[in-house]
């Protein structure tokens, strides 16, 4: 895999693979997360956020209540990056 570079097919292919939850959406990687109530989805998502700000990488996000679903994209590379699967192994991690 390329650092900065977008992800070829083969790859991006091998990396799904590998992320569970996770899945190809509009072009990014794309998961939904479901918590017993908004308290719940706000901790994880300060998680994430300390996740994004430590990487220097910030998803796109949308969170209704209990829910929240996480875009992921690298937008310099044009797609899909190693940088985004870094990113949501880390996301899984604290899931749980």
């Amino acid at each position: 895999m390329i650092e900065r570079g977008r992800l070829s097919q083969a790859d991006l292919d091998l990396a799904i693979q590998s992320l569970k939850g996770w899945t190809l959406r509009n072009g990014k990687l794309r998961r939904d997360f479901e918590f017993k109530d908004f308290p719940e989805a706000f901790g994880f998502m300060t998680r994430v956020a300390f996740l994004a700000e430590r990487m220097n990488h910030h998803p796109e996000w949308f969170n209704v209540y209990s829910r929240v679903t996480i875009d992921l994209t690298t937008h310099d590379a044009g797609g899909i990056s190693s940088k985004d699967v870094e990113f949501a192994r880390g996301v899984n991690s604290l899931a749980g």
